[in-house]
């Protein structure tokens, strides 16, 4: 007797599903055809090729992710960890405006040493990973087209190297406004990248002297976008109305500049899209910043302007040490201690001359209050006895300034010593100032950056772990559609973010009960035999991206189903652009 050709490729049976769309939680079958869904409800397992048995498990639409540095990454990482490990399906790439396309041959050193110190990723991972077999952003598309891919990554076009390109480095770097010719010219640069599959711009804002300056350039100078005029972001939001299509990614901070804000709002009104605060921080010590922001976003949706909040919804705490640390960079004094060398660093925080103004200019922002701070080690026989003890009980302990118990510490381990600062939004009524809003977007994972520093790319599995299953400020259905549907309507990712027949299958099958996030170890990794803190996910039975299992009981399968998403969908390759 003749065999039958299965009708599906895989169905998923007898799961409780959440569709990211808000619907209420149901039971049914999902089958997969041609890395789509073809059906939900009651199918056969003996219609499918194979059968994924969900009994007892969660089934819902992968998670995306809008804030991400995976640019140089995705190239030597094809699950872009740590966001692949934790039901992360699908990210953008290129945000705060940097990225490495346009870049001409002799720039590509300079343009990897700009993130040496704005993301901390280290320069020997990109000497070593980045294949730069590209200098047009639309050629960069092709080689990330190429290259395999576990997750699907969508184009964000950094504003940074368009500026550098038109303008020359050092007037980029100088802040020299465009004429009309170069806006010109820095337009023309970008509708070539939009035309090539790029989703929107995106530039980092910040202001270089204030206390919002803690990701600067490797010198310790401005980034490009921080000293880029309105009027080209007016000119690039021109593009966006014009071409009806795209969206804005903007870092600025989170105090309460109002000219940053009207000037959002500006933006959002020129081009009718979608535009991306990052980000809305809580700070225990100063609830009221947050607070404000909130209410700013508010009033944007009721006038109808588009502009929406990501917020820092994560409690990763940074673990570092003074070899590489930079997150103080707000402070000059502590900014001009760590540039340069080991050597060089070591030798300026163990100058007393220096001491006083490093006191004088304690930080309390990115990581609280030094006191909080405590030492975990390794220590040598010298520093020993403080192992876990606060920067504060030493200080008290000893008779001195917090500043000096830290820097003696580090000093007396060469700066091998490693701290935790917890983060500065801990309390849980403030966390919950900003899961009310149910417009602001869960996460900011800064995936692929700050690498031996954070791990917040653990943030949908503790979504789910920390803030629906222990403390219960938000339901299933909602925390779904927060990870998923949410940011694929902002970012414009056609078709995914719900579960529903037509979709691209952008699966995650998981259990409730057994979901955790694994503790931070440190792994060699990276190319150039560098290091990074990680923290895997527990739980994930399955992970789908198009289709394919891409993730098994929390194990990579090795299967690359992850797509170039071009202007948002999987189209055909475009390697005659540009």
């Amino acid at each position: 007797m003749a065999s039958t050709q299965a009708e599906y490729d895989i169905v998923i049976r007898n799961g409780l599903i959440f569709d990211g769309a808000r619907v209420p939680r149901y039971r049914a079958d999902i089958a997969i055809k041609d890395g789509l869904i073809a059906a939900i409800g009651h199918i056969p397992a003996a219609a499918a090729t194979r059968a994924i048995d969900a009994e007892g498990l969660h089934v819902a639409p992968g998670f995306i992710d809008l804030h991400t540095h995976y640019d140089a990454q995705l190239f030597w990482d094809p699950y872009c960890t740590l966001s692949g490990w934790h039901g992360v399906t699908s990210v953008v790439i290129g945000n705060c405006g940097f990225g490495f396309a346009p870049v001409a041959p002799e720039m590509r050193e300079r343009a990897m040493r700009s993130m040496t110190r704005v993301e901390a990723i280290p320069l020997k991972c990109m000497q070593e990973g980045m294949p730069w077999d590209w200098v047009s952003f639309p050629e960069y598309l092709n080689s990330v087209d190429r290259a395999p891919k576990a997750i699907n990554i969508l184009p964000y076009v950094p504003i940074a190297p368009l500026l550098i390109e038109v303008l020359g480095f050092d007037d980029a770097k100088a802040g020299r406004k465009p004429t009309e010719a170069e806006h010109e010219a820095i337009c023309a640069l970008f509708e070539q990248a939009m035309d090539a599959g790029g989703c929107g711009w995106s530039a980092q804002r910040l202001h270089p002297d204030g206390p919002s300056a803690v990701q600067l350039d490797h010198d310790g100078t401005a980034m490009v976008t921080d000293v880029m005029h309105d009027e080209t972001c007016e000119a690039l939001a021109g593009v966006l109305g014009r071409r009806n299509q795209g969206f804005m990614q903007m870092t600025i901070s989170t105090g309460s500049y109002q000219h940053d804000r009207t000037h959002m709002e500006t933006l959002a009104k020129i081009s009718g899209r979608p535009l991306l605060w990052n980000v809305v921080q809580a700070y225990d010590h100063k609830p009221e910043v947050h607070r404000e922001g909130l209410k700013w976003l508010a009033r944007c949706r009721e006038a109808g302007i588009r502009v929406y909040g990501q917020g820092m919804t994560t409690d990763a705490g940074f673990a570092f040490t003074f070899e590489d640390w930079n997150l103080w960079d707000d402070r000059p004094a502590w900014r001009e201690a760590t540039l340069g060398t080991t050597a060089e660093r070591l030798a300026k925080l163990s100058d007393p001359e220096l001491r006083p103004a490093l006191r004088s200019q304690a930080p309390m922002t990115v990581t609280g209050p030094i006191s909080a701070i405590v030492v975990v080690g390794p220590c040598s026989d010298a520093t020993e006895r403080w192992r876990d003890h606060t920067i504060g009980q030493i200080a008290e302990t000893l008779g001195v300034h917090p500043v000096d118990a830290m820097l003696d510490i580090a000093v007396a381990d060469g700066l091998h010593t490693e701290f935790y600062a917890a983060p500065p939004n801990v309390k849980l009524e403030h966390l919950k100032d900003i899961i009310d809003d149910p417009y602001v977007l869960l996460g900011v994972s800064d995936g692929g950056a700050h690498t031996k520093f954070l791990t917040a790319g653990r943030y949908p599995t503790e979504t789910l772990v920390k803030l629906v299953r222990e403390h219960g400020l938000l339901s299933l259905e909602e925390a779904h559609w927060r990870l998923s549907a949410l940011p694929a309507m902002l970012a414009g990712f056609e078709n995914r973010g719900v579960l529903k027949i037509g979709a691209p299958a952008d699966i995650v099958i998981y259990d409730y009960a057994a979901l955790a996030v694994e503790p931070s170890v440190v792994t060699h990794d990276l190319p150039g035999g560098e290091w990074r803190r990680i923290q895997r996910a527990k739980g994930y039975r399955y992970v789908l991206v198009n289709g394919q299992v891409t993730i098994e009981d929390d194990t990579e399968t090795h299967t690359y189903s992850g797509r170039l998403l071009r202007h948002g969908h999987a189209g055909a390759r475009a390697e005659s652009v540009g």
